[in-house]
């Protein structure tokens, strides 16, 4: 007999209402424990909702949601027992220091106070904050500040963790280090739900992706299956001599069966991958022609490709029908 590991989410039909905009309209997710799974949308979609929801924040006004198990409305206690949150915007005090911000997270959790120092000693150290422990938050950097407040909502290392667009506005440098403590939270055990805007985030970090817009799930998957949906890979040839892209591209109809249209880049062919086992076939026949190549791969969807054809709007689009103020309000 086969059992299965109960899931850190388990949501079904999640509706929240803002008056007479619907904000999540039956929102369906399940993610496994030990994971990064990640949530694309536009500003508006209902992310920010959808995790208020699953965070006890909110109540939901249909639907149902478990965090390993249990109820995020009948057992809400508990709940919050097992999970972290960090929101858009820093949840800290700009005239208490690193340290004292910590302190007083760690106390408001039962630690003692040797305890809450230790242990906020401890996160200083793992963000790269030691040397700033004593300044006052005023004197922080935007990325800085991302990172205080993701330590604060480790202080308990719960098994869940929220981050809602954690690297919004942050340098590329640090948006890397943040990328790294998430692996590090994830390699120890934590399951990380992750919503962000940035595609090549979730690319480059979540086992799962679920795209919501309009307050609904539109697709969900792998990054791989998520760009399979939208089409085919292709095959990108760079021709040494751009005037032999006349018989490249009749080369490429002979072996493949594709028709080519010649682009405004002459030297430049871009071939729907079809038939992958043909390709050195291809390359074969070119050869024989006497064609030579200067550059030669094959190109999966992007992420931005998959959230266009899904959305009908580019990931950086900041319009969308819900407004954001909705979620933040929430």
């Amino acid at each position: 007999m086969t059992t299965t590991a109960t899931p850190a989410i388990e949501a079904t039909g999640l509706v929240k209402n803002f008056g007479d905009n619907r904000a999540v309209d039956g929102v369906d997710l399940t993610v496994a424990a030990g994971t990064v799974y990640g949530v694309l949308g536009p500003n508006g979609a209902g992310k920010t909702t959808t995790i208020s929801m699953l965070a006890t924040l909110l109540k939901p006004d249909g639907g149902s949601a478990r965090i390993f198990g249990h109820d995020v409305v009948h057992e809400a206690r508990t709940v919050r027992g097992l999970i972290g949150v960090t929101g858009q915007y820093a949840s800290v005090d700009e005239k208490l220091s690193a340290t004292e911000n910590l302190v007083i997270f760690g106390r408001l959790l039962g630690l003692k106070h040797r305890d809450a120092k230790q242990k906020a000693a401890e996160l200083l150290e793992e963000f790269a904050l030691t040397e700033a422990a004593r300044r006052p938050l005023s004197k922080f950097s935007g990325g800085m500040r991302r990172r205080l407040d993701l330590a604060a909502s480790l202080i308990a290392q719960p098994p869940l963790l929220f981050l809602d667009e954690p690297t919004t506005g942050l340098d590329p440098r640090t948006r890397a280090q943040m990328w790294d403590t998430i692996r590090r939270l994830v390699s120890t055990g934590s399951t990380v739900l992750l919503t962000t805007q940035y595609l090549d985030e979730a690319d480059q970090l979540a086992d799962r992706i679920a795209v919501i817009d309009h307050g609904r799930v539109v697709a969900e998957g792998t990054a791989d299956d998520l760009k399979a949906s939208v089409g085919l890979a292709s095959l990108q040839l760079r021709l040494a001599d751009p005037a032999d892209g006349r018989l490249a591209r009749q080369s490429v109809h002979d072996v493949l069966g594709v028709t080519v249209a010649a682009g405004t880049d002459p030297g430049l062919l871009v071939v729907p991958l079809q038939n992958p086992d043909r390709v050195t076939d291809l390359l074969v026949e070119l050869r024989g022609n006497g064609i030579r190549l200067s550059e030669f791969g094959v190109q999966k969807p992007t992420l931005d490709e998959v959230f266009f054809a899904i959305t009908g709007r580019p990931a950086d689009d900041q319009t969308a029908a819900t407004p954001e103020k909705d979620e933040v309000l929430a």
